[in-house]
């Protein structure tokens, strides 16, 4: 089964004795004597053959969040960060062609974390390497929990440095949190970032 989010879906995991809520956003169910997964909102949902998968995954780039995802992954995602240097950083992270995982969430924390700007080319970070270890690490961190926290901060409107955060003061520096789209027309996606921390 091939499912894909968009950006409204989700899936969520319970216990197989835990009612299923009535939803019309319910797309699919799957379950075993002990859990059950619910799709609500999937933007895509297909069934395919095992032979099949490679027609609607075979694109994307390494995962972060794979089972194989070691040195070599992370080699190959720099790779193909790197290939279009004059590319924004911004843009090529969201790319699921170069490294599958990052959404906006974690590109605006991510580029934070490391100070760099989403509007700088690929090619003029330091340490893309670093970058996308860090990605990998965050999104780690926080596959077993609900929601995303890249502060260390759990409380509500305290979870993240940048992202949601516009017109609010930096975490760090205090200075007006950026927000802005980014990408080809028709394909832009929020950034958030602060213009003093992120050069």
């Amino acid at each position: 089964m091939h499912t894909h989010l968009k950006m409204e879906g989700s899936w969520r995991i319970r216990p197989a004795a835990e009612r299923i809520p009535q939803a019309h956003t319910i797309r699919v169910v799957i379950a075993n004597e002990q859990w059950q997964a619910v799709g609500y909102q999937l933007g895509i949902t297909e069934v395919l053959r095992t032979g099949e998968e490679d027609r609607v995954t075979g694109h994307l780039g390494p995962d972060l969040l794979g089972p194989g995802w070691d040195a070599a992954e992370a080699a190959e995602a720099v790779r193909r960060l790197t290939k279009d240097p004059g590319r924004p950083i911004g843009e090529a992270l969201l790319d699921q062609r170069n490294l599958a995982g990052i959404g906006t969430f974690y590109l605006a924390e991510t580029l934070f974390l490391r100070g760099v700007s989403p509007m700088r080319g690929a090619g003029e970070v330091d340490d893309v390497t670093a970058l996308v270890e860090l990605g990998h690490r965050l999104l780690d961190a926080n596959k077993t929990r609900p929601g995303h926290v890249t502060t260390g901060d759990t409380r509500p409107g305290r979870e993240s440095w940048v992202y949601g955060r516009a017109g609010r003061p930096c975490r760090r520096c205090g200075t007006a949190i950026k927000r802005a789209e980014q990408g080809a027309p028709g394909q832009e996606r929020l950034r958030f970032w602060c213009p003093n921390c992120q050069r």
